[in-house]
């Protein structure tokens, strides 16, 4: 079994997809990340960075073993489970080229476009639009990636699931995807999978009708500094 730390977030929806498309069993371990249950001595075992998700794998290789930052989920998910990662090298080489771009790329610039344009209590219209082109370039890296292909490495991957969370928000961000036709349809096909389905509906209950983060809310999710991990450690060492 495989415990899933997770909240509704782009990040989150990658592993909960995951999970979904190769039929592995897990459990979902509520983790509110707007309260700061990440900054809890239990999580911070598991999870270093004090972000999610996580995966504790209670059947790993050699007994259990617990994996944070999504990238590396779902290459150990893909091996597990030998789906969605080609085993021959050049195919295999070319589903991390573009996981890692999400990871790298479109992933961080549209975390930070959402931020300045949605959440920031002082909008600053130089980053707004600086992300804001970033996320642009992205798009239109990807829609030239996707010209000639279905996915965007050969056979729908854990490429693809990463990307996803992070390219169907654009409506949030106030994108108009109709200049990106090709993402456009790789966006619908995507959103037509029953696991990405079942995957979205998980924890929707839980911040239904909250709306924007409060202030309790934002001290935990937002402006977090060396002193807040090194606090969150040593609490961590005192349990």
């Amino acid at each position: 079994m495989i415990d899933l730390y997770f909240w509704p977030t782009p990040n989150g929806w990658k592993i909960s997809i995951m999970l979904e498309e190769c039929g592995l069993p897990y459990n979902v371990v509520k983790t509110d990340i707007g309260r700061g249950d990440q900054f809890t001595p239990e999580f911070i075992e598991i999870g270093p960075n004090n972000k999610i998700p996580v995966i504790v794998d209670h059947d790993g290789p050699d007994g259990p073993i617990s994996i944070f930052e999504s990238g590396a989920i779902l290459i150990y998910l893909a091996e597990k489970s030998g789906q969605f990662m080609p085993s021959d090298p050049k195919g295999r080489n070319e589903v991390l080229q573009w996981l890692f771009w999400q990871v790298g790329n479109i992933g961080p610039m549209a975390g930070q476009f959402g931020y300045f344009r949605n959440y920031s209590e002082e909008k600053i219209e130089h980053a707004i639009q600086r992300y804001a082109k970033e996320y642009d370039r992205c798009l239109g890296v990807m829609n030239h990636r996707l010209e000639d292909r279905e996915y965007l490495a050969g056979d729908y991957s854990i490429a693809d699931m990463a990307t996803i969370p992070w390219t169907r928000s654009y409506d949030r961000l106030g994108v108009d995807i109709t200049p990106f036709p090709n993402v456009k349809r790789w966006v619908d096909a995507i959103g037509k999978r029953p696991a990405l389905t079942k995957a979205y509906e998980i924890g929707l209950d839980w911040f239904r009708n909250k709306g924007m983060p409060d202030k309790e809310s934002r001290k935990h999710l937002f402006n977090q500094s060396a002193d807040s991990v090194d606090q969150a450690i040593d609490k961590a060492a005192d349990a």
